[in-house]
């Protein structure tokens, strides 16, 4: 009888599928410790452990959060909405042979990691931007509610079948959801908590940046290739889109760096790379083959041209949060409607290159308004947060540095043999 039940409870199951998602969450929760990495070797010496402890907090916090509200929030409800309801909280109705709604092929459980890991690196990508400078209370106070008024209602507006999905927005791995909005966020932050003291910080260690960034790079194949949720012909072309473009951005970064400062820098090689993965992120199961290396030429030069222009405006964005992710995502989107095709993915919208310019417009009005959402509710928030508990570390404290002051730990013990 218990085999009976379990037979027409699972009889839909993709047992391929299944396993290839369970990777694919695999890949993308090692994502955030390669953020850390990566952040990691960028920050100074006296600030690698408070700039890591961002990134793993989130590991812990956000889990908590997803499974008491935020994936009911994100995932129920609110069809044509800007958010969703209670009715999945505590992951309420769910059972291990509940089968995820949007293709019958995988459990819902699987599902529910899956989108997890997505809203655990997100807000941590923010952190970049104000290495040095905000308190942890601060920084979880902001994880906590930038998540709940920024992160949830795009989500639920984009792939929880809300208003923007509706309208006939696309995104395939999170252009507007994770890149432009965390990106605009972290300019928001930027111009909030003010430049560094030392603004003559220099990365601590550039083999750890490396690490961090091919780390990344691995586990973006699990962020886009597994958005598609299944096995099929459009896993492998996310798959390989995500490479190309990246590639291709790696080497045009290379490329104008060498050119204009006459050296070829590592360090400028690797955020190339991270500037080609964020800008076909929105693009990838969309577009045909022939675009991605368009994309990524594309994101090499516009998101290196935005950290020049960062760095002539003095915004102290330490790590190029914006410039990378922010402007990748924008571009990125942008550039989906101009090459998407339902020729290439059946679910997805014809371009501007296919003769659709009101897809186009559509792209770039959701990603320009989630841009500017993000930016200015970000701000507002830290606002409110520096009434409860003081944003901005003291001069003291950021001179001593964070590892130190705030947590009373060295990343290294300089003195043992």
């Amino acid at each position: 009888m218990f085999n009976t039940i379990f037979l027409q409870a699972t009889a839909g199951l993709d047992t391929g599928s299944t396993g290839f998602m369970l990777l694919a969450t695999s890949l993308v929760m090692l994502m955030t410790p390669a953020l850390a990495m990566f952040y990691g070797g960028l920050a100074t010496k006296r600030n690698i452990l408070a700039i890591m402890i961002q990134s793993f907090v989130s590991l812990g916090w956000t889990t908590v959060l997803w499974v008491v509200f935020g994936y009911s929030l994100c995932f129920s409800g609110g069809e044509g909405g800007i958010i969703g309801n209670f009715d999945k909280a505590f992951l309420s109705g769910i059972s291990m042979n509940t089968l995820w709604s949007g293709n019958g092929k995988i459990p819902e459980y699987v599902f529910i990691a899956y989108q997890m890991m997505f809203a655990i690196i997100t807000p941590a990508l923010i952190t970049g931007a104000f290495v040095n400078r905000v308190s942890f209370k601060a920084y979880f106070i902001f994880l906590t509610g930038w998540q709940i008024f920024v992160y949830y209602p795009f989500v639920h507006m984009i792939w929880g079948g809300g208003l923007l999905a509706q309208w006939g927005v696309l995104d395939f791995a999170g252009g507007i959801v994770v890149h432009a909005t965390a990106g605009f966020a972290a300019l928001a932050s930027v111009f909030y908590v003010g430049a560094r003291v030392d603004k003559n910080s220099t990365p601590n260690s550039i083999p750890l940046v490396a690490i961090g960034s091919g780390l990344l790079w691995f586990g973006w194949y699990g962020f886009n290739a597994g958005s598609e949720g299944q096995v099929d012909n459009i896993t492998s072309l996310a798959f390989l889109n995500t490479d190309i473009a990246a590639s291709f951005a790696t080497i045009a970064w290379l490329a104008i760096e060498w050119i204009r400062e006459r050296k070829p820098k590592f360090v400028g090689l690797l955020t190339g790379s991270i500037a080609g993965l964020a800008t076909i992120t929105p693009c990838a199961g969309f577009v045909p083959l022939w675009a991605s290396p368009i994309i990524g030429i594309a994101a090499g030069l516009v998101c290196y041209a935005a950290v020049q222009i960062k760095n002539k405006m003095k915004w102290d964005d330490a790590l190029d949060v914006w410039g990378v992710h922010g402007m990748g995502g924008l571009l990125g989107t942008t550039l989906l409607g101009v090459f998407a095709s339902k020729a290439v993915n059946a679910a997805g919208a014809d371009g501007l290159v296919f003769g659709s310019g009101s897809f186009f417009f559509k792209e770039f009005v959701s990603v320009a308004g989630a841009s500017l959402y993000a930016f200015g509710f970000t701000y507002l928030m830290l606002i409110i947060i520096n009434l409860i508990t003081r944003v901005r570390v003291s001069e003291q404290e950021e001179q001593a540095g964070l590892d130190i002051s705030l947590h009373g730990e060295k990343a290294y013990d300089e003195g043992a043999l």
